[in-house]
C-alpha cells in the first residue's frame, strides 16, 4: 500500500478579503444596476471570506494577453512549487534526491519544457527522476495525481514519489466576459499549491495508506467544465447542471467502490471533500446522506482560500491530517472535474 508521509499546502503572500475583491471586479467591469447586483450576490453567497492571488491586486491591469498572463503563470508557479515541494520533503524527512518521481498537476497555464522538468535542478532532484507532468484535470487533478502517484508505487515499492498541484486561477480571469460562469470563478477561484510525499509498501512511514482508487468517467458531459481557449487565453466553462449531475451519479460511484472493500458510507470517518462550491457541497451532503459536520474541514478550505482547483483537495487532506483522525479507520478523498469526471481514494489512517 501506498503510505503517505507528508502533505504540505502553500498560498501566495497576497490575501484579500472577498469584499476587498468584490469591489475590484465591479471597477475593473465597470458595473450598474442588474449586473453589479448579480456580481455581489454571487460573491456573497460562494462561502469565501478569503482569497490569495499570485500578484498584487493591481498588477493584473498590466496583463494584456494571454502571453502575459502564461509568463506571469509561469514564474509563479515556479515559486510557490518550490515551496510547496520543500516543505513536504523537509516534512517528509527524506532529501530531494530520494524522490524517484515527480507528478505535476496543473491546469491553469502552460509550459514546455513542463514545470517539474523546470523545479528539478532548483529542488536538487536526482537527474534520473522520473517526471509525470498532468493538465487538463483541473479541480480533480490533485485527487488523479495520487491515484497515478498510488499505481506507480505498487509497482515500484520501494520508490518515493513527490505530487505537486500548483494553480494560478486569478491569471485565468477574462477582464472582457461578463458571462455569470465568469462572474461565478471571479467569486470562487484563488491561487495555491500543495505537495504530498508519498512512498511505497517497502517504505514504512506513520502517515495514512492509500487503498484503493477509483476513476468515473461521465460520457456526454464534455461541456460541464473546463476552458474554452483562444487567443485571449482561459476562458471558464462552468454548466448550473453540475450538482444534479452529483445527485445523479456520486452515491452510486461511491457506494459501489466502498462495497468492494466491505465498507459503507457509514464506515467513513474522514471526507476528504474538494471544495468546488456550496452547492456542489451540499449535493454531495445530500446525495451521499452524510452526518452533520462531515464536510466542515471542506467548507472551512473554501471560506479560508476559496477554490484552488486541483490543490484544494490537498490542502483539505492536509487539514484533516491536522484533527489526527482515529488509527484504523478510513476516509475518503475525492474530487470532481472537467470530463466530466470524479475522482476517488480510499485511505487508511
Amino acid at each position: 500500500m501506498t503510505q503517505i508521509a507528508a502533505v504540505r499546502g502553500v498560498l501566495p503572500e497576497h490575501r484579500y478579503a472577498q469584499a476587498e475583491l468584490t469591489r475590484a471586479f465591479v471597477r475593473e467591469w465597470e458595473l450598474e444596476g442588474g449586473r453589479r447586483t448579480l456580481l455581489e450576490r454571487l460573491h456573497r453567497n460562494v462561502g469565501v471570506e478569503f482569497r490569495h492571488l499570485t500578484l498584487p491586486i493591481q498588477r493584473y491591469v498590466e496583463i494584456s494577453d494571454f502571453g502575459a498572463a502564461n509568463e506571469a503563470y509561469v514564474d509563479g508557479a515556479l515559486d510557490l512549487g518550490a515551496r510547496a515541494s520543500e516543505t513536504a520533503i523537509e516534512e517528509a524527512g527524506l532529501d530531494p534526491r530520494d524522490i524517484d518521481l515527480i507528478l505535476l498537476a496543473s491546469t491553469t497555464g502552460v509550459a514546455a519544457p513542463s514545470l517539474d522538468s523546470r523545479l528539478v535542478e532548483r529542488l536538487g532532484l536526482r537527474h534520473d527522476v522520473k517526471r509525470l507532468p498532468l493538465f487538463g484535470l483541473g479541480c480533480a487533478g490533485g485527487a488523479a495525481g495520487l491515484a497515478r502517484v498510488h499505481d506507480y508505487l505498487r509497482g515500484w515499492p520501494d520508490h518515493t514519489a513527490l505530487l505537486l498541484s500548483v494553480e494560478l486561477c486569478s491569471l485565468t480571469l477574462q477582464r472582457d466576459d461578463l458571462s455569470i460562469a465568469n462572474f461565478v470563478g471571479s467569486a470562487l477561484f484563488g491561487d495555491g499549491a500543495a505537495a504530498v510525499v508519498a512512498c511505497g509498501a517497502g517504505r514504512r512511514t506513520a502517515g495514512p495508506s492509500v487503498i484503493a482508487t477509483r476513476s468515473r468517467f461521465y460520457p456526454g458531459t464534455g461541456h460541464v467544465m473546463g476552458w474554452q481557449v483562444s487567443a485571449k487565453g482561459f476562458q471558464v466553462m462552468l454548466d448550473p447542471g453540475i450538482p444534479d449531475l452529483v445527485r445523479t451519479h456520486l452515491a452510486h460511484d461511491v457506494d459501489g467502490f466502498l462495497a468492494e472493500h466491505d465498507l459503507t458510507t457509514k464506515d467513513v470517518t474522514a471526507w476528504v471533500c474538494h471544495p468546488g462550491g456550496p452547492k456542489v457541497l451540499e449535493a454531495i451532503a445530500e446525495t451521499l446522506d452524510l452526518p452533520d459536520g462531515a464536510l466542515d474541514v471542506t467548507w472551512r478550505s473554501l471560506a479560508r482560500n476559496g477554490n484552488l482547483s486541483s490543490a484544494s483537495v490537498l490542502h483539505v487532506l492536509r487539514d484533516t491530517l491536522a484533527l489526527r483522525p482515529e488509527p484504523g479507520t478510513h476516509g475518503l478523498l475525492m474530487a470532481l472535474g472537467p470530463g466530466f469526471c470524479a475522482e476517488l481514494v480510499l485511505l487508511r489512517w
